[in-house]
């Protein structure tokens, strides 16, 4: 508090758990799941497995070569390796709001016992995760992995005593 203002921050944690990621490489793919953050860092030249552990995506020849039940099993050995897991760990700020009432002295000559206004935001950002995670909500969680965080919410309360 100070002076006519109040400031409230809300923040929770969670320490000491892991989660498995999404299985993101298959044989073939459609156009919701062709794009995600973890392709941009796979091999893609000779040499990169020098600078990345995520595996290449299998040319068209190579998958006709190999074909795609071996394709779907050397992709599921990364998709469920120790390479997929990580740290649950997070600290989310759940809530701010600032409140602001007007001093009693300006309601004398109103009907007005007090008057305040409060913006809130709930939920507006992680303030730590897992890098791993690229993105995704630790706390959230779909039956195949990560899901995604709730909605920020932004709410504006009038309040007037009579």
């Amino acid at each position: 508090s100070y002076k006519c203002f109040k400031l409230n921050v809300f923040i929770t944690y969670s320490f000491g758990n892991v989660v498995r990621l999404d299985p993101i490489f298959a044989s073939s793919y459609d156009d919701i799941t062709a794009l995600p953050r973890d392709f941009r860092n796979r091999w893609t030249l000779p040499g990169d497995e020098k600078v990345t552990n995520i595996p290449v995506i299998a040319s068209t020849r190579q998958a006709q070569t190999y074909g795609s039940y071996n394709l779907a099993t050397a992709y599921n050995a990364y998709n469920y390796s120790s390479e997929r897991v990580a740290k649950g760990d997070f600290i989310r700020m759940k809530e701010i709001s600032l409140t602001y009432e007007i001093p009693k002295k300006f309601l004398e000559n109103v009907a007005l016992q007090n008057f305040s206004c409060k913006l809130q935001v709930t939920n507006p950002f992680l303030v730590y995760s897992d890098k791993k995670l690229n993105g995704q909500d630790p706390e959230f969680f779909n039956s195949g992995g990560v899901a995604t965080p709730m909605a920020k919410q932004f709410t504006l309360t009038i309040r007037a005593g009579f």
